[in-house]
């Protein structure tokens, strides 16, 4: 009777619960049931099977675009972590300096993302960009409509700014959760800044670190609006990331049937290497425990 007193709250959340599954498997099976057929219009559509799906795995074009979409990720990920991790341990920890800390670096997640694109098309400008204009006045060339370089060091660049304030955040949080017995210690035992980090601050972050690796992995794989309004992804198929030919099928070419099965092998490669990233950190956890 206790233990079903305690599990009265569920009740609580259960039409949250109901609300979601009902939005997400609607649309969901409705992509499943255009995947496996040819439309050519209202009521007039045949069963095909599996053959959208043959067409999309074998097409060179999706190949493309997932190693740069893969290539992309990788590099996010590799500065993003590091990076926030650094900013978050550099920052004040208590006072009105640690406020106007959060507070600023928080602001570039307020900014719409297809805002994000028009204010780097406008700084990035070699015209009248502030950051263009500066680098061609050093004497190398920069623009990013007409150099596949140029267009990913501005990508890059748009990405770390807009997203790294996330993973501050959060490996900021993780180290204000850290009781201060375990500083007082380390203190006691003449540990250095590095030890202390590796041994204390870096795995009590892990439950953090591992929301904040993939929260930025999966929001990396789906990014289309700030590449879109930023290069349209070119300059040629440059920048042409998953997202981006997804939305060239289904909205350019109007191919409804390849678009839905494209996109259910999108979600299950995202789905796939988040499950693989949580259980590589989870074990590695496992691992320094034991």
């Amino acid at each position: 009777m206790d233990k079903w007193k305690d599990n009265k709250a569920w009740f609580l959340v259960l039409p949250v619960f109901i609300l979601v599954a009902f939005s997400a498997i609607i649309p969901l099976m409705t992509v499943v049931n255009y995947s496996l057929q040819d439309i050519f219009g209202p009521g007039q559509r045949v069963f095909v099977g599996t053959e959208w799906f043959q067409e999309v795995l074998s097409d060179k074009r999706l190949h493309d675009a997932l190693w740069r979409q893969f290539l992309f990720s990788g590099l996010v990920l590799l500065i993003e972590m590091p990076l926030g991790i650094l900013i978050a341990l550099m920052m004040p920890k208590k006072g009105w300096a640690a406020s106007v800390s959060l507070v600023l670096i928080a602001l570039p997640l307020l900014i719409p993302w297809n805002v994000i694109g028009t204010i780097w098309i406008i700084f990035t400008r070699p015209d009248i960009g502030l950051f263009g204009a500066a680098i061609n006045s050093l004497g190398t060339a920069f623009d990013h409509t007409a150099r596949s370089s140029d267009a990913w060091i501005t990508l890059m660049l748009m990405e770390v700014w807009h997203w790294t304030p996330l993973v501050v955040l959060l490996a900021y949080a993780g180290l204000r959760a850290i009781p201060e017995a375990y500083f007082q210690a380390a203190k006691i035992d003449g540990a250095s800044t590095w030890a202390t980090f590796w041994y204390i601050q870096l795995p009590k972050m892990r439950g953090v670190l591992t929301i904040a690796l993939l929260l930025r992995f999966m929001d990396s794989f789906l990014i289309y609006a700030e590449p879109f309004v930023l290069t349209g992804g070119g300059p040629g198929n440059a920048t042409t990331f998953l997202s981006i030919y997804l939305v060239k099928i289904a909205v350019g070419q109007f191919d409804l049937g390849p678009a839905a099965a494209f996109s259910l092998v999108y979600f299950l490669i995202i789905l796939l290497f988040s499950w693989l990233f949580y259980q590589v950190l989870q074990n590695v956890g496992k691992g320094e425990k034991a």
